[in-house]
């Protein structure tokens, strides 16, 4: 208790943060919508957003480095809110995806700050424990940021207002807390090559995961409007991927440490070209059909990250592990960058099933190179334990440096 006392001004940090600029992600597709957009301008914005959370992994580091943790949290958070609130300053695709570039460079720095912070704090006795607590406020965080598009009206100042104002107020528990900070911790080198001379299977999935995250969660909400969907509906319905991915989590760990993770991985891909189908042929089949879909999507895609990464692990030693942890959120970043574009000309080439296919089709090809990789690869000698990797930042890597397995 007093351990979580200790870091409740973090985590209600976390919480203010994923509200902002988490709630931001739908609220633009559906406000693009309302303003006339074309689904393409609307995929390049959700691009800009990787694009910014890219560059924030990098240089975050560096300007806690200069100027300490809370100024950096602040500088960081400044930036986010000033990329809200502009919003409906200038309603132009282009200057959205500048704004974005902001919130997403605001929310991985934020991430970066906060993951340094607990791992100066945290020992080897407590890290289980208040890591765990992380990660339900993380997942809740999400979740309600998903689901406040229900109540919040597109292209409206009301609406960025409130958002801005939460993603402000983030600012007060990690900048007026008593805590003192961490030293601050070195930027890990970027060698994104490291992920794939250690593991080309895990270096593959993470780049398909960033192809679905990406693709899902900036493009999902147009596919909700063409298919008829209620702004509500709409949250329920990025709820309920969320929800999928998150009960998945740890049953799929579990497989992947009990069985060989390539072939957890290849029916995880097979299941996902499943889902995409099912998902994208749901709409004539009912709402609960469409929901039922997001769930079984998230289901069966949301656990690739981690598994893949758990794989890669398994290659490596324990001094390089921050470095492939980097390395790995470089991969799924690149992926997210593309996939929103390609996903969004998709569906205005071939309706709204087109970004299922597009996400399918990198499933399938996952698909055929684990069973490639089955045929050829290695076995690791002593493998990792899985654990649930969040996509915040590139110093999460330190903060899940565990012992490997004991050889039974």
């Amino acid at each position: 208790m007093r351990l979580l006392i200790s870091f409740a001004a973090i985590f209600v940090s976390v919480v203010l943060m994923q509200l902002g600029s988490g709630g931001v992600v739908p609220l633009d597709a559906l406000s693009g919508v309302e303003l006339g957009f074309s689904a393409s301008a609307i995929g390049m914005i959700g691009s800009a957003h990787f694009l910014g959370f890219l560059i924030g992994c990098w240089w975050t580091p560096r300007l806690m480095g200069e100027v300490g943790h809370s100024r950096a949290f602040a500088a960081l958070t400044a930036a986010g809110t000033i990329g809200i609130l502009a919003h409906m300053m200038v309603t132009d695709p282009i200057a959205w995806g500048i704004f974005r570039m902001a919130t997403g460079l605001s929310a991985a720095g934020c991430y970066t700050i906060i993951e340094a912070w607990l791992q100066g704090k945290l020992t080897n006795a407590n890290r289980g424990s208040a890591m765990g607590v992380y990660r339900i406020v993380d997942i809740g965080g999400s979740l309600a940021a998903q689901m406040m598009i229900g109540f919040l009206a597109p292209a409206s100042y009301f609406s960025y207002n409130l958002l801005a104002l939460l993603a402000c107020a983030a600012l007060f528990p990690l900048v007026l807390t008593k805590v003192e900070a961490p030293k601050s911790s070195l930027a890990p080198r970027l060698r994104p090559m490291l992920a794939w001379k250690r593991s080309p299977l895990g270096a593959v999935g993470v780049v398909v995961s960033g192809v679905t995250g990406g693709a899902f969660r900036m493009v999902g909400p147009l596919y909700g409007v063409a298919v008829g969907l209620e702004p509500k509906q709409i949250g329920a319905f990025l709820s309920a991927y969320v929800i999928g991915g998150a009960v998945a989590q740890f049953p799929m760990g579990w497989l992947s440490d009990k069985y060989d993770r390539r072939t957890v991985l290849a029916w995880l891909s097979a299941g996902s070209v499943a889902a995409c189908i099912f998902t994208a042929v749901a709409p004539g089949l009912g709402i609960w059909a469409v929901f039922a879909g997001a769930t079984l999507f998230g289901l069966t895609t949301m656990p690739l990250y981690s598994i893949s990464s758990a794989h890669a692990n398994d290659f490596s030693n324990d001094d390089e592990r921050v470095e492939l942890s980097a390395a790995l959120l470089f991969l799924y970043a690149i992926g997210a960058i593309a996939s929103p574009v390609i996903a969004s000309a998709l569906m205005e080439s071939f309706g709204p099933g087109g970004m299922f296919g597009l996400i399918a089709a990198a499933h399938f090809a996952l698909l055929i190179f684990g069973l490639m990789r089955m045929r050829v690869g290695r076995q690791p000698e002593n493998p990792t334990a899985w654990t649930y990797r969040p996509k915040t930042s590139f110093l999460f890597g330190r903060l899940m440096r565990k012992p490997r397995r004991p050889e039974e």
